[in-house]
């Protein structure tokens, strides 16, 4: 399932609009990558949106 283990960001719905306006389902999906983070001395693997893990190093939480 795409949803991020720290935020919980998940995709997201709308519709596609053409030219000649026909609307069509549409899914975002957000990017997400597997990191490995160490959490008192352990290591855990969590799914991370690309957002999550900028913060995270801008906090100093993830090298």
């Amino acid at each position: 399932m795409q949803k991020s283990d720290l935020t919980g960001k998940g995709k997201q719905f709308g519709h596609n609009v053409s030219f000649s306006q026909r609307h069509t389902q549409k899914v975002w999906k957000p990017n997400l990558q597997t990191k490995t983070v160490e959490i008192n001395g352990q290591k855990h693997k969590f799914k991370l949106s690309t957002q999550d893990i900028r913060t995270l190093k801008k906090k100093g939480l993830l090298k």
